[in-house]
């Protein structure tokens, strides 16, 4: 794969090397919404793991170690592909589903109740 960054490849882009990547080893066979929503889940609890029994600031340094960034930037790459590939067997255009639900959260979260707060939506 050619070099990336966030500054200068989309997210179409990416769906695309995700897609080429999973045609080219004959993988979409395996990829329905179950079984891409549990390996999402499941890279998602080897990204936590990384920071169990981490208190907040613990958890921040843990992520600027050297020696712990680039497998903790391995298991966010799992998290972001799965997801992609989910988007991609689905059919789902990923920016559309986030401009919806910051949408919805602006709703939900109103600046004037929510800034510095923590609290759930229905306890605002």
């Amino acid at each position: 794969m050619a070099s990336c960054s966030d500054s200068a490849t989309t997210l179409a882009e990416l769906k695309s090397r995700v897609l080429a990547f999973v045609r080219e080893r004959d993988w979409e066979q395996f990829h329905n919404p179950k079984n891409l929503s549990m390996a999402l889940a499941a890279e998602a609890g080897e990204l936590m793991e990384h920071f169990l029994w981490a208190d907040a600031d613990q958890s921040k340094a843990i992520a600027l170690e050297p020696t712990k960034r680039g497998k903790i930037a391995d298991e966010l790459a799992d998290v972001v592909i799965y997801a992609l590939e989910f988007a991609n067997i689905t059919g789902l255009d990923v920016a559309s589903a986030i401009e919806a639900k910051m949408a919805a959260n602006a709703r939900k979260y109103p600046v004037e109740k929510a800034r510095g707060r923590s609290e759930k939506y229905t306890e605002l």
